[in-house]
């Protein structure tokens, strides 16, 4: 496993098609889960759009958050497409809390007007609604960005449907293989290559702005970090030292980057400021020291280390001359940390034996719960609103993703149409 501790690579299906679909399978329920109908649209001087059917967007954006179970289609009791056709007393006996409605028109310029409204059962009104402008290629985002005001109303947390994902996608064939990094929406739409390579690429990690990603490349022969930017193209080489750059981890304010570096010996995490490229080793031990995540704060680092002689997770601040702090104990191997958006939390796989599965440390209290059930679950990532975790797992010998609540509760599956998909990033904003 120490190779996984440096590289963490894991592979699941993907399509690197212009369309890739992400099927979705709810594996656990929706034990606890908003029950909320989701009409759908109607369209109006216009026939519904090639993947761009709004209300459907909104109904596959709220069923894999984990927070809300939507209605199928066919068990809808009514279809009400105005405030006034809304016969609050019936959606009440269903036991309905909210429902959305909405329409499509298109406009003279072929643009499209998308409106929906939001409303309280319970309350018998409109409690949110607005009015977005649209084009055919656009019509998706503004999906996304309507689930997002619908999940922050409801639940008072930020959305993250608007947001993106990268990963690294390997295709195979007699010749060989050829890896992409690549980049879409959450839900897997609008695929975008950056970068195409017969060498490896790994390790994926946006920028807290969403502008650029931090990751690793092979094409030069050697492990080598880049950042490039996702709008404009432009890429530069951050780190190309002896023996090993990897693991790159952007700081919370994005002028820095934590990367593990083996060339004064053992891998150990060192940071980059990228103003001027100069390095400063944090950790200085015999051991392997990689995967470093940043608190909030932006002093301090929890990264893997095996000088207990296992992996396990510590504590340290990047300040000069610093001590690390133990957090794991329980388990022959903690690792490959991640940590949530408001600092609190800590995502990590933990293995005893053959069986690894995705834990949570609260670090106010050093307690720790188990959320999955394994036998191989590992590379967990918080969303950027902490409604979920996102980690890698086997089902049937096959690599899939899944997502897990934070609260253990809903279960996902997620798999690709075809091909293999490695280390999936979550940008915290859209650029």
């Amino acid at each position: 496993m120490i190779k996984n501790i440096i590289i963490g690579l894991f592979c699941l299906g993907f399509s690197s098609m212009a369309q890739a679909v992400l099927k979705i399978d709810i594996t656990e329920g929706f034990e606890g889960a908003l029950p909320i109908a989701v009409i759908p649209f109607q369209w109006h001087g216009s026939e519904k759009v090639v993947n761009g059917d709004v209300s459907a967007i909104v109904v596959s954006d709220l069923a894999r958050s984990g927070k809300f179970s939507p209605v199928a289609e066919k068990d809808l009791i009514a279809r009400p497409q105005k405030l006034e056709d809304v016969h609050y007393k019936t959606w009440r006996i269903a036991g309905m809390d909210h429902i959305v409605i909405g329409d499509v028109t298109k406009q003279p310029d072929g643009t499209y007007q998308v409106q929906f409204r939001l409303i309280d059962i319970l309350k018998a009104k409109q409690v949110l609604g607005y009015s977005f402008s649209a084009t055919d290629k656009t019509l998706r985002a503004v999906a996304h960005q309507m689930s997002d005001y619908i999940f922050t109303h409801i639940t008072g947390l930020p959305g993250a449907f608007s947001t993106r994902i990268a990963y690294v996608t390997v295709q195979r064939d007699k010749k060989g293989s050829a890896s992409r990094l690549q980049v879409s929406d959450t839900d897997g739409y609008n695929p975008q290559t950056l970068l195409t390579s017969d060498e490896p690429i790994m390790s994926p990690a946006w920028s807290p702005d969403g502008a650029e990603l931090a990751y690793v490349s092979f094409e030069s022969g050697q492990a080598e970090i880049f950042t490039h930017n996702v709008l404009s193209g432009i890429r530069k080489s951050r780190a190309k030292f002896k023996g090993l750059n990897g693991a790159p981890a952007w700081s919370p304010d994005g002028k820095k980057l934590a990367i593990t570096l083996s060339k004064d010996g053992n891998p150990d995490i060192y940071t980059l400021n990228l103003a001027d490229n100069k390095t400063q080793r944090i950790t200085n031990h015999w051991s392997i020291d990689t995967e470093a995540a940043w608190l909030a704060d932006g002093k301090s680092i929890i990264y893997t280390s095996s000088r207990s002689g296992k992996p396990q997770l510590y504590l340290q601040s990047v300040s000069a001359g610093s001590k690390p702090e133990r957090l794991t104990f329980e388990g022959g191997y903690n690792a490959s940390a991640s940590v949530s958006a408001d600092g609190k939390y800590v995502a990590y796989v933990h293995g005893e034996g053959n069986i690894y599965r995705i834990a949570v440390l609260e670090l106010k209290t050093k307690s720790s719960r188990i959320l999955t059930d394994g036998p191989l679950d590992e590379s967990p990532e918080y969303a950027p609103n902490n409604s979920m975790i996102l980690f890698a797992s086997q089902e049937k010998n096959q690599a899939v993703l899944a997502a897990v609540s934070v609260d253990g509760r809903q279960k996902q599956r997620l798999a690709f149409t075809d091909g293999e998909v490695r280390e999936p990033s979550w940008a915290a904003k859209r650029h």
